[in-house]
C-alpha cells in the first residue's frame, strides 16, 4: 500500500504542476488561430482528474482501503483532530459562505439588481483573471465548461481532501493535522500553476479551509456540495457568448 501511496503523491506532483502546465502552454498557442481547441483541452483536463479518482475507486473496491477511510460518509462533527474553537470555526464560516452563495445563486434569476450586481462584478473580475483565454467563448463550449465545473467539484475533493490526506496521514503519522493540511493544501496549489502565483496562492489557501472543513467534518461530502456551488456561482453573469 505504501508503494501506491508514494505513487499517488508522485503523481499530484508531476501531473499537475508540470505536465498540466505544459499542455496549457500549447493550449495558448494554439487557441488564437483554433477555437476549437478550447474543447479538446477541457476534454484532456477532464480525463486527467477522471482518470486518478477513477484508480482511487478501484484501489478501494479491490483492497482494504474503505470509503470512509477517504471521508465519503455522511458527516459528522470531529472536534478532536482541530480542537473545537478551530472546528467550529471553520464551519461556521462554511455555513456563512453558503447562505451567501445561496442568495447569489437564488438572486441572479428572481432579482434585477442581484443579476446587475453580479454582472458588473464578473466584468472586473475579468480584468483581473490571467487565464482568460481557457473561459468558455462559445454555447457550445460553456456546455462542456459545465462539465470540467462538476468534475472539479468532485473529483479534486476525493483525490486531495479524500485520498491525499489518508496517503500522508498512513506515510508520516508523526505529522499533526496541521501539516498535513499545509502539505496537501500546497500541493492542491501546485495543480493550479496555470493561474499564475496568484492563483497558485489562492486555491493552496482554499485548499488549506476545505482540508479544515474535511477533518472537521470527517466527510469530504459537503466539500463536494460546496466547491460545485462555488463553481456554479462563479459561472453567473457570464452574458458574451457566441453562438
Amino acid at each position: 500500500m505504501n508503494i501506491l501511496l508514494w505513487g499517488f503523491i508522485g503523481f499530484t506532483l508531476l501531473y499537475e504542476p508540470i505536465i498540466g502546465y505544459w499542455l496549457y502552454q500549447r493550449f495558448k498557442i494554439r487557441v488564437p488561430t483554433n477555437p476549437a481547441s478550447r474543447i479538446h483541452y477541457y476534454k484532456i483536463v477532464m480525463l486527467g482528474l477522471w482518470l486518478p479518482t477513477l484508480i482511487i475507486l478501484i484501489v478501494v473496491a479491490n483492497s482494504e482501503l474503505t470509503l470512509e477511510e477517504l471521508r465519503v460518509i455522511m458527516p459528522s462533527i470531529n472536534t478532536k483532530a482541530l480542537g473545537p474553537i478551530a472546528t467550529y470555526i471553520v464551519i461556521g464560516v462554511a455555513l456563512l459562505c453558503t447562505i451567501l452563495l445561496l442568495y447569489y445563486a437564488i438572486g441572479y434569476f428572481i432579482s434585477d439588481n442581484v443579476k446587475n450586481k453580479m454582472i458588473l462584478m464578473k466584468q472586473k473580475q475579468m480584468k483581473q483573471i490571467a487565464f482568460t483565454e481557457l473561459l468558455p467563448v462559445t454555447k457550445k463550449d460553456k456546455v462542456i465548461w459545465n462539465q470540467v465545473a462538476w468534475t472539479a467539484g468532485v473529483t479534486e475533493e476525493i483525490i486531495y481532501r479524500g485520498f491525499l490526506i489518508f496517503a500522508f496521514n498512513i506515510l508520516f503519522p508523526e505529522w499533526s493535522i496541521w501539516f498535513v493540511l499545509l502539505c496537501t493544501s500546497i500541493i492542491f496549489g501546485l495543480a493550479h500553476t496555470y493561474q499564475s502565483l496568484s492563483g497558485v496562492i489562492r486555491t493552496t489557501i482554499l485548499g488549506f479551509v476545505f482540508g479544515m472543513l474535511a477533518v472537521a467534518l470527517n466527510s469530504i461530502i459537503p466539500l463536494i456540495l460546496l466547491h460545485a456551488l462555488i463553481d456554479y456561482v462563479g459561472k453567473l453573469g457570464d452574458e458574451n457568448e457566441k453562438d
